[in-house]
C-alpha cells in the first residue's frame, strides 16, 4: 500500500478523525477510524488516536486498508447508461436500480464504474483506483441523478460543494401512511448499527443528519412524498423516513416491506403485496440535484424522470385507497 499525506492546515483544534472525514469525502468516519486504530495513520509519523486534537501545523500520513486481491483492476463492461448530460468536467447519469455504483467485495464487477469505464476515456482519480470519477453515491435500488467527475479540479470542486452543504438535491418517494405535517424537516442523528454494519439507526451520539420534506400526494395508506436533505448520511432518508413511522414502500430494511402490508382489509392488502411485487425495491428515486458548475460557477440542475415502477405506485394511490 503506498502512502499519502496531506498537511492539517485549516485543523486547528479539530479531532483527527473529524479532520480526515472532511477531506477524505468517500470514507465514512467509521473507516476512517478504523484506520487510524489499525495503524494507517500517522500524525507527525506517530500512531495517534482518533481524538487527537490537531494544532494545524501537523503532517498527516496515510494508507487506504487492504481490498480483496482480486479488485486490482476495473474491467470495461458494456453496461447500458443513461446519460443526462455532458461536458469536459462531468457527466450526469440516470442510475437504474438494482446498479452497485462501484467493485467492493462482493461486488467485484457489473457496477456503474464498469459501465463507465467503457465508454469513457478519463475520470478522476481522487477516490482510487475502484472508484474513478465517483464523486457521491445512491444505495444500490435507488435511481436516479449521480455526478460523475471526468478530471481531479471537478472532483475537488464537485466534492467541495458536497461539504459546504451548497449541492440541492431532492428525492422523490412513497412512503407508508398518513403524515401529519404536510411540510417539515426531520432532524435526528444516524448512526452505524453495531449489530448489523450494513443498517444505520437513529442515535444522539451519531452524525448530523437533516431531512426536509413535502407531501405531494396522500391517501389512506401511502404517500408521494418530495425530500431534500440538508445532510449527506448513508441511508438518511430511509432511516429518516422510518423512524417517523412512514418507511420507504417495499424498503424491506428499514421497516417498509411486506410485513407492513398485513393488518387492512384483505382487498387492501392483496393490492399492496401486488405492488411490493411488482417494484421489487424500495421506491426512492433521485430526481434533481442543483449545483455550481466546476468552470464557471454558473448554476446548474439535472433532473431525471420519475421511473414507471415508482410513478404506477404514485398514480394508483388514490384508487387504492378508493
Amino acid at each position: 500500500m503506498n502512502s499519502k499525506s496531506l498537511s492539517a492546515i485549516g485543523g486547528e483544534n479539530i479531532r483527527l478523525d473529524k479532520f480526515l472525514s472532511n477531506q477524505l469525502l468517500y470514507l465514512s468516519r467509521t473507516q476512517i477510524q478504523k484506520m487510524i486504530i489499525d495503524g494507517l495513520v500517522q500524525v507527525n509519523n506517530l500512531n495517534t488516536r482518533a481524538s487527537f486534537k490537531l494544532e494545524g501545523s501537523e503532517i498527516i500520513t496515510y494508507k487506504l486498508p487492504k481490498v480483496d486481491a482480486g479488485l486490482n483492476y476495473i474491467k470495461p463492461e458494456n453496461i447500458p447508461l443513461k446519460i443526462l448530460f455532458e461536458d469536459e468536467m462531468i457527466i450526469a447519469i440516470n442510475k437504474q436500480p438494482g446498479l452497485v455504483v462501484h467493485p467492493g467485495n462482493g461486488n467485484p464487477d457489473g457496477t456503474l464504474v464498469n459501465g463507465l469505464m467503457h465508454y469513457f476515456d478519463k475520470l478522476s482519480d481522487v477516490n482510487g483506483l475502484l472508484r474513478p470519477g465517483i464523486v457521491h453515491r445512491l444505495d444500490r435500488d435507488t435511481s436516479g441523478v449521480l455526478l460523475i467527475a471526468k478530471n481531479n479540479i471537478a472532483h475537488r470542486n464537485i466534492a467541495l460543494q458536497f461539504q459546504d452543504r451548497k449541492i440541492k438535491k431532492e428525492y422523490f418517494a412513497i412512503t407508508w401512511g398518513v403524515w401529519k405535517e404536510k411540510k417539515s424537516e426531520i432532524n435526528h442523528a444516524i448512526k452505524r448499527k453495531r449489530s448489523d454494519p450494513t443498517s444505520y439507526r437513529i442515535h444522539p451520539s451519531g452524525r448530523e443528519a437533516i431531512t426536509g420534506y413535502d407531501i405531494i400526494k396522500q391517501g389512506e395508506y401511502l404517500s408521494s412524498v418530495s425530500f431534500y436533505p440538508r445532510t449527506g448520511r448513508t441511508h438518511q432518508i430511509r432511516v429518516h423516513s422510518s423512524f417517523v413511522n412512514h418507511p420507504i414502500f417495499a424498503d424491506n430494511k428499514y421497516g417498509g416491506g411486506e410485513q407492513k402490508s398485513k393488518g387492512f382489509i384483505p382487498e387492501v392488502t392483496k393490492e399492496m403485496k401486488k405492488s411490493l411485487n411488482a417494484i421489487g425495491r424500495q421506491a426512492l428515486h433521485a430526481k434533481k440535484i442543483t449545483f455550481n458548475h466546476p468552470v464557471d460557477n454558473k448554476e446548474i440542475s439535472i433532473e431525471a424522470k420519475i421511473p414507471k415502477d415508482i410513478n404506477d405506485i404514485h398514480e394508483k394511490i388514490v384508487s387504492i385507497d378508493g
